[in-house]
């Protein structure tokens, strides 16, 4: 293609994450339908229970620190040479940030355990946590994980990544052959944490150089501290709105029905799939147009958005009303209360894609700071109407919440931010009038 080394980079690292993504996805439904057939919906409901209680959490034993710290490591000099360990300014970042999360995890998880004990009635769910709130211990080595992706050299965390999937799953299949008890496939997720550190661990090593290099630096501590708080608020309202449904179904309802809501929601959750990889590959094109040609950039977004809404429209329809074949091929008879739950949820995908192209544009046009407000807008939309359809309308009532708190998020709240009001007016464009430009996507990439 005649590509510059820099688009090559590019183009190679796009390939090796949607590679890594697409082959989790995959591995992790496979995987997910054996182990929910096996389990049943109570035990099923109960593991993702668990998951979602401790997911709650994971923001704060991460502190936001993320793309603070893979925005302060591409800056440093020669970040991104092949086969060049960092330099002193990249080992200070990288052992302050480790420091940093390794601290606030530890301190994450007591208060979890904490919470649980005081909590949850059942001993069996408290042990459970307790178990599972390790793996944010484990995930203070995505600070390697951030290193990579600062150096566009993404081949070497999802080869990674890949064989965390593989090797997890044949785990989880020893697991279903000798008939093993739920602890056990809460102790293989849990497993699955280990595997991915030791992963980021071995090939930071091998590619790089030894994490003893790095150092902890006080003052370097309290500007990573300073610059992530923000993100710190909007990742927390995001996890909550993402996550709070289950939590509540099984303080509110029961584990079964939180096994249900969780099998339609992993099914729903591939077609996300779709727009976040959109995103990802047009924003590099929006950047550059926008940068060069503000009306092209207005023509290029609107496409972009229209393309990529009304696939996800399209792509919900099916999947609602193929939702009887797909639950009952996939599994069983045991799961047929998942159907309806499917064929509603699934309609939240269209929130998650306004979202994810709205934040392309947002990204582009330098207004991020203001996307805590519509998070933390849809974090509250998120708890009072699951407080008040959960009650009421029993677990429907979640996929119903789930759907308006994403349109909320993605839609919404940009009504409510001034300096979103022409990305609101895109939208409202899309909705009525996007459907002419759904098979216009090879323009979109020109």
């Amino acid at each position: 293609m005649h590509l510059s080394e820099t688009k090559q980079k590019v183009v190679r690292n796009l390939f090796w994450a949607v590679t890594g993504k697409v082959v989790t996805l995959l591995g992790s439904l496979l995987v997910g339908i054996f182990v929910a057939r096996y389990l049943g919906p109570e035990q099923y409901g109960l593991m993702n229970y668990v998951v979602s209680f401790v997911a709650l959490f994971q923001v704060f034993a991460s502190f936001g620190l993320d793309n603070i710290e893979i925005r302060e490591e591409s800056k440093c000099k020669g970040t991104g040479e092949k086969g060049r360990a960092p330099g002193v300014e990249a080992n200070t970042i990288l052992g302050t940030a480790f420091g940093l999360r390794f601290i606030f995890a530890g301190i994450t998880m007591l208060f979890v355990i904490l919470t649980a004990w005081l909590f949850e009635a059942d001993t069996f769910t408290k042990w459970m946590i307790t178990l599972y709130s390790l793996s944010m211990i484990m995930n203070t080595f995505g600070v390697i994980r951030n290193y990579f992706t600062s150096i566009v050299w993404n081949e070497y965390i999802v080869k990674t990544e890949i064989s965390r999937t593989i090797i997890g799953a044949l785990i989880k299949v020893v697991l279903l052959l000798l008939h093993a008890h739920l602890a056990w496939f809460i102790a293989a997720t849990l497993f699955d944490t280990i595997l991915i550190a030791g992963g980021y661990l071995l090939s930071y090593r091998k590619q790089i150089a030894s994490p003893r290099l790095w150092t902890f630096d006080l003052p370097t501590a309290k500007y990573l501290i300073k610059e992530s708080f923000p993100l710190l608020l909007s990742g927390a309202a995001v996890v909550v709105y993402q996550k709070i449904d289950q939590v509540m179904i099984g303080n509110m309802i029961d584990k079964a029905s939180v096994g249900y809501y969780a099998v339609a929601e992993s099914i729903a959750g591939m077609l996300i799939f779709i727009p976040t990889i959109l995103s990802q590959t047009i924003m590099p094109i929006l950047i550059q147009n926008y940068q060069v040609n503000k009306e092209q950039y207005q023509v290029k977004a609107q496409l972009f958005m229209d393309v990529t809404i009304w696939l996800c429209i399209i792509m919900c329809l099916i999947v609602s009303l193929l939702a009887p074949f797909v639950i009952r091929l996939l599994y069983g008879s045991q799961y047929e209360s998942s159907i309806l739950l499917l064929q509603v949820c699934v309609f939240k995908v269209i929130g998650y894609a306004f979202a994810q192209v709205t934040g392309a544009m947002i990204i582009t046009e330098g207004k991020q700071k203001y996307v805590v407000i519509r998070n933390i807008i849809g974090c509250v939309c998120a708890i009072l109407l699951n407080l008040l359809l959960l009650p009421r309308y029993g677990v429907l009532g979640a996929a119903f919440a789930s759907i308006i708190a994403s349109v909320t998020v993605g839609y919404v709240a940009h009504a409510l931010v001034p300096s979103y009001h022409q990305i609101c007016k895109m939208q409202t464009m899309s909705i009525f009038k996007g459907w002419l430009n759904v098979f216009r996507i090879k323009e979109v990439f020109q």
